[in-house]
């Protein structure tokens, strides 16, 4: 899952407007911004597999630290707690740890069965709904428009950077989404990892985008 993961951060602001949508962003993606250093360090593994699912080439071997059940909880807790401490908000961080949580949720959803529960077992977990191409732009596409009828319903412009900013963000997001569905498979799990870093540049740009509304 991709731009739904990014839906549930936009419907976050509904719940609560006090983070920036740039923290939301982090909280809903945190195990996403992970994985790609991972990768590149070589913790966890991934293959390009064509055929592994109808929608995704990437067979996703080994993801215990950063995409088993038991690991988000850790870092659900921990990015919650951390947040608490900086901004002593207990609404907020109760929010962004289940943001964090959220992801797993949602992964889990759409993933074959290889989600670990626990880092040292190899039981694994996922209802396949990336088997159906179609089925899983309803679900994504619906989760991600539903989280931009609540952010943009939620806030509103103070000044055309505003508006501009979160309507551009919204629209690549969208561009992105369907560049990966329809492009080629990548090379290599390292080209997998350096891209996954490019993940950032929404963080940043949902920081900006949110600080020019109210």
């Amino acid at each position: 899952m991709f731009i739904g993961h990014f839906g549930a951060g936009l419907a976050a602001k509904k719940i609560d407007k006090k983070p920036s949508l740039g923290t939301l962003f982090i909280a809903a993606q945190f195990i996403d911004l992970l994985w790609p250093i991972l990768i590149l360090f070589r913790l966890e593994n991934v293959s390009i597999d064509p055929g592994n699912t109808s929608f995704t080439p990437l067979n996703f071997i080994s993801y215990p630290f950063s995409h088993s059940f038991f690991a988000v909880l850790i870092w659900s807790l921990l990015f919650g707690l951390v947040y608490y401490l900086v901004k002593k908000n207990l609404k907020s961080s109760v929010l962004l740890g289940c943001l964090v949580m959220s992801h797993w949720i949602l992964d889990l959803i759409v993933h074959r069965p290889d989600l670990q529960l626990v880092p040292w077992s190899e039981l694994r977990v996922g209802l396949g709904l990336w088997n159906s191409v179609l089925f899983t732009l309803i679900v994504e596409g619906l989760i991600f428009f539903i989280g931009c009828y609540f952010y943009l319903t939620s806030t509103k412009a103070k000044n055309k950077i505003g508006s501009i900013g979160i309507w551009s963000l919204l629209v690549f997001l969208v561009l992105i989404y369907f560049m990966n569905i329809f492009s080629a498979p990548p090379p290599s799990a390292v080209a997998i990892g350096i891209a996954g870093m490019f993940q950032w540049i929404f963080v940043g740009w949902a920081y900006w985008a949110d600080k020019n509304r109210e």
